[in-house]
């Protein structure tokens, strides 16, 4: 009874350990498309410090991961108690410091708020100069989302106009509708656009869009991470019953 109760935690231990790899396969993957992606997100991700910092972290964990998965399951088929305790030990340090940076980014979600980005905004968009990171990452959101500001054209009343355009108004070019949502798009309208006929205009603020854009991704990103912690939960506890277990 004994010896079929260690052989069912062996392979219970196996199968969560193949959960954490594909997990840490798929963390992995993500951070490394966000890096290199050049689409876009790396622009948005290099002109903020939070999400940059936070892309190689997802890159460092998800690789953490592969490589731990990768040992729980030889660890637990080849009952090594060496390699048991190392997988048990590295995981609870990973179980840490995910618990603790979901703890810092409910802590911290307030730099997230709508307010910090329409003030980020005023104080650093230049409008249409491609050579600030800062003002061409929010060119590039908005007309892929084909949005304008944080709340709607009206962010732009207190940004500085461009000294060589006649025909800008408070409106950017890139709130201006466009056939494509891309930089290489043709403009519905450039000029009334610019004059400030609103039909040719995006009115909608970026933060609405994006935010419901990307809900269901949220949701699915949480269930994620809670599945992934009791993952990590259960592997650890399966690892020290297996390690006590092996004579």
């Amino acid at each position: 009874m004994e010896g079929d109760c260690l052989s069912c935690m062996k392979y219970l231990m196996f199968l969560f350990n193949f959960f954490i790899f594909l997990g840490g396969a798929c963390l992995l993957g993500v951070g490394i498309w966000v890096i290199v992606d050049p689409t876009g997100f790396r622009e948005i991700v290099a002109a903020n410090p939070l999400l940059f910092t936070g892309a190689y972290i997802m890159l460092a964990m998800g690789a953490m991961l592969f490589l731990l998965g990768f040992l729980g399951c030889c660890g637990a088929i080849r009952e090594n108690k060496c390699l048991l305790l190392f997988f048990f030990m590295f995981i609870l340090l990973i179980f840490l410091a995910e618990l603790s940076a979901a703890i810092l980014a409910f802590i911290f979600r307030e730099n997230l708020t709508r307010e910090f980005f329409t003030k980020e905004l005023k104080k650093h968009y230049l409008r249409n100069n491609d050579t600030d990171v800062f003002s061409s990452t929010w060119n590039s959101v908005m007309i892929t989302f084909a949005c304008c500001g944080v709340n709607g054209p009206e962010d732009f009343e207190a940004v500085p106009h461009l000294p060589y355009s006649s025909l800008e108004k408070a409106t950017p070019e890139a709130c201006c509708q466009r056939e494509l949502r891309s930089r290489e798009g043709m403009f519905v309208n450039r000029e009334a656009c610019l004059t400030g006929v609103e039909r040719f205009q995006n009115r909608q603020g970026c933060y609405t869009v994006i935010l419901n854009s990307f809900e269901t991704y949220v949701y699915l990103a949480g269930a994620l991470a809670i599945g992934v912690l009791a993952i990590e939960l259960f592997a650890m506890i399966f690892a020290m019953c297996l390690f006590r277990g092996i004579q």
